[in-house]
């Protein structure tokens, strides 16, 4: 009995970790969206015209890296945007690489 209550203790430990980072790392790639060039990119991404990202994540059309190439790259009238995401205070402060950066932004368009 107490082998399988610390199992299930240390299960629901790992469980809850995982819902906090990718709480978290959704947080992080909000603010991100929210804030990228000083006005977020929703300026541009939530208007019909553009480009739906999360509808081009959640449809399998835009893969992480084609995002990623995107960002670092820019495309048409998008300018790169790895060094604008790189400024925000949450990824400062997070101390995240560009790549940890990429993906929360990108976990985060998949839940909006």
């Amino acid at each position: 009995m107490k082998k399988s209550l610390a199992a299930f203790a240390g299960i629901a430990l790992v469980a809850l970790s995982g819902q906090a980072f990718s709480s978290e790392a959704t947080d992080i790639g909000k603010k991100i969206y929210d804030r990228a060039f000083g006005r977020g990119c929703g300026t541009c991404h939530d208007i019909a015209s553009n480009p739906q990202l999360p509808e081009l994540i959640k449809a399998g059309t835009l893969d992480r890296a084609k995002f990623e190439q995107v960002l670092r790259d820019g495309k048409g009238g998008m300018p790169k945007a790895l060094d604008e995401i790189m400024k925000n205070a949450a990824v400062k402060k997070a101390g995240l690489t560009e790549e940890l950066a990429i993906d929360d932004l990108y976990e985060y368009l998949k839940t909006k």
